[in-house]
């Protein structure tokens, strides 16, 4: 029987007894949807999957999304790689605070990792819980932060002159930059949750400006809230093992990537899913 273990940190829990390269019954995906919703950040470890699994399970949680800049693998049009080879020096991939894809009109709602490649150190994952963050914010912090709409764009990251074009990023990540990364998206800085209604900050390295703020004050609070996001005691720092599975929920969390394992490969496979229209 599925059972959820509640991590010592600031959100996330380790879900016991699923094997996931099997069919899940109806009340094992209840309590894993549950768990999910709320502790945000879910760990399967044990779990010897190959891409078909990965592909199924993500179809439980919802129709599988898109991964706009990041070319699929092989023979599996839905599922990216990150990847990092042992000889790469450069920068590590979204080593920055952020809700994946929030740049688009619908961001998924949840992401999830297969760790297929994991080194004996480093590489940890940081979750930093934005519920957590938004309720412990002073009322006039709240007041300052709760009616501000966030423009949020790919420019910085992957557009032709982004952090991640090829001329500045030669890795092995399978990145393809484009001009359609200068769109800007709006969302409002603090809303419900469209499941579990709970408030929570919706921003990350993806917001680039506020509606109706000047410049200077946009970015003023840009710092400031990365400031905050940042407290130890709104995060979780995972730590990987090969054969692991992590599903967070990008609605709730905001993620990073860390190095620290040089000279070894890293590699993991990676999709998205997709959150509805109806909620935004």
């Amino acid at each position: 029987m599925v059972k959820v273990h509640k991590q010592d940190a600031a959100c996330g829990a380790e879900i016991r007894g699923a094997d996931l390269s099997s069919p899940l019954t109806t009340e094992d995906l209840r309590i894993i949807r549950n768990a999910w919703m709320e502790h945000h950040v879910l760990v399967f470890p044990d779990q010897k999957l190959d891409n078909d699994d990965l592909v199924r399970f993500a179809e439980y949680l919802g129709p599988i999304g898109d991964d706009p800049f990041i070319e699929p693998i092989p023979g599996h049009d839905r599922i990216a790689a990150i990847h990092r080879k042992a000889d790469e020096k450069g920068r590590i991939f979204a080593d920055n605070w952020h809700s994946d894809w929030s740049f688009m009109p619908v961001p998924p709602a949840g992401t999830f990792l297969y760790g297929v490649v994991i080194p004996p150190s480093g590489g940890d994952t940081y979750f930093s819980n934005q519920h957590l963050a938004y309720e412990s914010m002073q009322p006039e912090m709240k007041e300052k932060y709760e009616k501000l709409t966030s423009i949020h764009s790919a420019k910085s990251a992957y557009s032709r002159d982004g952090v991640y074009a090829k001329h500045k990023f030669d890795g092995a990540m399978n990145i393809t930059v484009s001009d359609e990364a200068n769109k800007i998206q709006h969302h409002p800085l603090v809303r419900d949750h469209p499941e579990s209604g709970k408030q929570g900050i919706f921003g990350g390295s993806y917001v680039v400006d506020f509606d109706g703020l000047e410049e200077t004050r946009a970015r003023e609070i840009i710092e400031e809230l990365v400031n905050w996001q940042d407290r130890d005691e709104f995060v979780y720092q995972h730590k990987w093992k090969p054969n692991m599975l992590v599903l967070w929920d990008n609605r709730s969390v905001l993620h990073r990537a860390s190095g620290g394992f040089e000279g070894y490969e890293r590699r993991l496979h990676r999709l998205t899913i997709a959150d509805s229209a109806d909620f935004y």
